[in-house]
């Protein structure tokens, strides 16, 4: 059912009327938040699409500027089909937008979202406070199309997104006999990080293997299983970590990089040591008889340590 402020929305917007769009976005959001309503989804979310996606940047990043009163301003929990921040990542080079975003944490999401999308943003942006690059590392690029890295919006609302799972496909993979649990590690910070990349995953650490740390999720003894490179496994791993709505492709490799950062193991950690760590893992992914549409099973093994990881789950349809 379509609602009067969206079909006034779709009016506006079909008539290039940003400036009242705007106004109708804040009076809706500032509305919602008077009457106790979460202002960050319905109504509010369409109508800042239809402005995130088509109005010029001048307009669009406004959406996020406190101007227009208290509770009017959107922020990076924002969303319809996906954060309105990412919309807007999509839609303008980081040139054209760098100069009009002033909240730091939308700044930093956006800047993050154009170097997902190839943008070479050189000394235009801001140091990361946690050190993530601004600059997607060759791992990070390896089988990875620039096309597939963000959602795909639609102008008038939702958006376009192939789910990736891992193992992508069961070519190159074999039965492997796995060996006994190995000894569990508790208590480190990279195995919570891990397993908080998507509210369905699972993870553990031992000592001891990747096929050691498998064994410890696998259903089956020999499961259909198979080693591959990080870069193969990395694109899975970043949208299991942004598949919320509210979530983009920046939240997801943040997520991630927090996760490398912490299995180094050095106490001062920066790009250096996660690309070190990165080429040395041995990343095992096995299937399990149940697996349909969204999974992730991954073992990651560092020999520097001795130590490997396991991550399993399936999202729900």
């Amino acid at each position: 059912m379509i609602t009067d402020e969206e079909y006034g929305a779709c009016a506006l917007a079909g008539a290039g009327r940003w400036t009242e769009l705007l106004d109708l976005f804040r009076q809706v959001r500032g509305a919602a938040a008077v009457a106790g309503c979460p202002a960050a989804g319905w109504p509010s979310g369409p109508i800042g699409h239809l402005i995130a996606y088509g109005a010029p940047p001048e307009v669009a990043a406004r959406l996020f500027d406190a101007d227009g009163g208290p509770d009017t301003a959107a922020g990076a929990g924002d969303h319809d089909a996906g954060p309105l921040w990412e919309v807007l990542a999509t839609r303008h080079s980081w040139r054209r937008l760098a100069p009009l975003l002033d909240p730091p944490p939308i700044r930093r999401l956006v800047a993050h979202t154009r170097a997902l999308l190839g943008d070479e943003l050189g000394g235009r942006a801001d140091p990361d406070p946690e050190g993530v690059p601004l600059l997607l590392q060759p791992w990070e690029q390896a089988g990875w199309e620039e096309r597939s890295r963000v959602r795909d919006y639609l102008p008038g609302g939702g958006a376009r997104r192939a789910l990736l799972a891992q193992p992508a496909t069961r070519e190159g993979l074999g039965r492997l006999e796995l060996p006994g649990h190995g000894t569990s590690v508790p208590g480190l910070t990279a195995t919570r990080l891990l397993g908080d990349l998507a509210p369905w995953l699972r993870a553990v650490c031992v000592r001891g293997t990747a096929p050691d740390a498998a064994a410890r999720f696998a259903e089956e003894a020999e499961p259909t299983a198979g080693y591959l490179p990080f870069g193969a496994v990395y694109p899975a791993l970043v949208q299991a970590a942004s598949g919320e709505p509210a979530l983009g492709s920046a939240d997801g490799r943040l997520a991630l990089w927090r996760a490398l950062t912490a299995m180094t193991g050095e106490p001062r950690p920066g790009p250096a040591d996660v690309n070190a760590l990165v080429a040395r893992l041995r990343c095992l992914t096995w299937c399990e008889p149940q697996d349909e549409l969204w999974y992730l099973h991954l073992a990651l093994e560092d020999p520097a340590t001795g130590l490997a990881w396991a991550i399993s789950g399936a999202a729900s349809a």
